[in-house]
């Protein structure tokens, strides 16, 4: 004897996760804001959907707390007068394109383009240049 299959209504059946468009990267840096004044441009960094070193997955809180806490990021570009106030940086530039900067979690205005992380912030937001990001998580 085999039980009656039963239909789920619409709004009970699994839905497909919504798709971020792919755009291509020349496009992406298109988009992409041109920091003025003295803002800088920080792109954050891919969080793993794994523990790093082993197949656990995170789950989606966790994933999202490191959003939230996201400490790091590499400069991307600077205002026209970032770190150009000889009085308030009198050895010059803290960081330049291409640099791993240290900030607070919450500095910054933060942003997505095509669901990649990035953040406006004020140059004296820089709290450090770091050599290597790798291992380095906020608490």
């Amino acid at each position: 004897m085999t039980s009656p299959q039963i239909e789920l209504p619409d709004h009970l059946k699994p839905q497909p996760l919504p798709q971020t468009p792919q755009i291509s990267e020349a496009e992406m840096e298109a988009q992409l804001p041109k920091p003025v004044g003295y803002r800088l441009l920080v792109a954050l960094p891919e969080i793993e959907d794994n523990y790093e070193g082993t197949t656990l997955i995170k789950t989606d809180s966790a994933k999202n707390k490191e959003f939230l806490l996201s400490i790091m990021g590499v400069v991307l570009d600077m205002g026209e007068g970032a770190y150009k106030d000889k009085d308030r940086f009198p050895e010059g530039a803290w960081c330049k394109p291409g640099d791993y900067v240290m900030f607070r979690m919450n500095t910054g205005t933060r942003f997505k383009v095509n669901g990649k992380e990035f953040r406006l912030m004020n140059d004296d937001s820089i709290e450090a240049v770091i050599a290597d990001p790798r291992g380095i998580t906020g608490v």
